[in-house]
């Protein structure tokens, strides 16, 4: 029996591995799901005939009310929450790896002369639990904040000074734990300051921030997960937490260099957790309205347009009539894309998912490097919802927080439009300089209603 679970683990964690290169394309990111999902269950049921298992009753139980939980919540979440239910999600991945090590070192607390723990297996649960309660507390303050109840971004005196001391304390409580003894009260002293980290690391974080925040996290919960693997012996949690880890740290890091900033600017920064100043004081030249029916003629008679979404796409559930709208102008003969900026949204391909649900072919949707160079031949590029991603004083102003960055050249085409709710700053509280450019005309209101007034001035053209 050993061997067909050990036969059974090895086929999941294929699965995953085959499901995760999948997920690498919009094209079969939905088979990479199913893939990863079917190693998943493959997994969990070859682990209820692994010998010494107890309480089965309460396995099960505990399986169906996540599992109805999760098919609910995922079935009723909007396309606009789902990066604050990744985030969540994620936490509970780190909630459950530290559960799993607070039960060993609680069945370890004041045995020290046991010596069926190993002093490598003990190391590896402490260095488990305080990443996957890192994760857990971070993730869920991540998830407050994307939700909106937690919209400002808290800083107080000597804060960097306070979290250090707070970190100094849960490693040196962990380290008591891995060498010294497993009292109880040290146990509970550890994982509280662990949560306390958690917490003071991420309250500070823009929400601009978010996205890379949220990276992070997946990246410890796999780490977590897969030092937990070792303790209990499971070579599915091993590989399959090893993964993530892995896939978490590489996204993280390209998410990282999409703005430019090393993670520890994103951890210990303050950029996108302030609001931007006026408009008059810090860029040049006034934001110019142009009505619907203008804009649709100009797009009309294009002969290249480039579509860059955002956020706002999504808050206005505008993906659709976006799409309709487009293929208007394809059937006219204009040359339609989108691009896409690999932090637009609140996560990792949050609009790629948007355009995907709408129904927009793949290959006319482009990453950064693919599209950067058509804009200069591009008459009009249409914003909606975009901000910080095509904002030029990221390389025109060295004393902008996002100086540096990567960002679509909008402001390259011959026109622009953006369609937009308000005057307001971005979400990381920078005023943008393309909004004021010559060639750029602000279409104001609500992105599903603007794209419905686009789609009715082309069809009367």
């Amino acid at each position: 029996m050993t061997n067909l679970i050990e036969v059974v683990y090895f086929v999941a964690v294929a699965l995953f591995i085959l499901g995760l290169k999948r997920m690498s394309s919009p094209r079969h990111a939905r088979q990479g799901i199913v893939w990863a999902g079917a190693g998943m269950v493959a997994a969990t049921i070859a682990t209820f005939f692994v010998s010494g298992l107890e309480n089965f009753g309460l396995m099960i139980a505990a399986i169906l009310i996540g599992s109805g939980i999760a098919f609910v919540s995922g079935k009723r979440v909007a396309m606009t929450d789902m990066p604050q239910m990744i985030a969540l999600y994620n936490g509970m991945g780190g909630g459950a790896a530290a559960a799993i090590a607070a039960v060993e070192l609680f069945k370890m607390s004041g045995n020290h002369a046991d010596m069926s723990h190993s002093m490598i297996i003990v190391q590896l649960t402490v260095l488990g639990a305080v990443i996957g309660t890192i994760s857990f507390s971070g993730s869920l303050i991540a998830f407050a904040k994307l939700q909106g109840w937690l919209r400002k971004a808290i800083r107080f005196p000597y804060q960097q000074a306070f979290n250090m001391a707070v970190f100094a304390g849960t490693i040196g409580a962990g380290v008591y734990l891995a060498f010294a003894g497993s009292e109880v009260s040290m146990i509970i002293l550890f994982f509280v300051l662990a949560l306390a980290f958690g917490v003071m690391v991420t309250i500070p974080i823009g929400g601009a921030d978010m996205p890379v925040v949220i990276s992070l996290f997946n990246a410890l919960t796999g780490l977590a997960v897969a030092f937990e693997g070792f303790v209990l012996g499971n070579a599915a949690m091993i590989i399959a937490g090893t993964v993530v880890g892995a896939a978490g740290t590489l996204l993280t890091q390209l998410m990282a260099k999409a703005m430019n900033r090393p993670i520890s600017n994103v951890l210990f920064g303050s950029f996108g957790s302030t609001g931007g100043g006026s408009a008059e004081e810090e860029v040049d030249g006034s934001l110019k309205p142009i009505e619907a029916s203008d804009a649709a003629v100009m797009m009309a008679f294009a002969e290249k347009v480039i579509i860059i979404p955002g956020y706002g796409m999504a808050v206005a559930q505008a993906q659709h009539k976006i799409w309709e709208m487009s293929k208007q102008l394809i059937e006219n003969g204009v040359d339609v894309k989108f691009a896409i900026h690999p932090v637009a949204g609140r996560m990792p391909g949050h609009m790629n998912v948007l355009l995907a649900e709408a129904g927009v072919p793949y290959d006319r949707i482009m990453d950064l490097d693919e599209i950067n160079e058509d804009f200069n031949t591009t008459d009009v590029a249409l914003v909606i919802g975009a901000n910080d991603v095509v904002n030029p004083v990221a390389r025109s102003n060295p004393d902008s927080p996002i100086y540096g960055m990567p960002i679509l050249n909008a402001d390259y085409a011959k026109n622009v439009i953006v369609i937009k709710r308000g005057k307001g700053a971005g979400f990381s509280g920078i005023e943008n300089a393309l909004f004021y450019g010559d060639n750029t005309r602000m279409l104001y209101g609500d992105g599903q209603e603007m794209a419905s007034q686009l789609i009715q001035g082309i069809k009367e053209l």
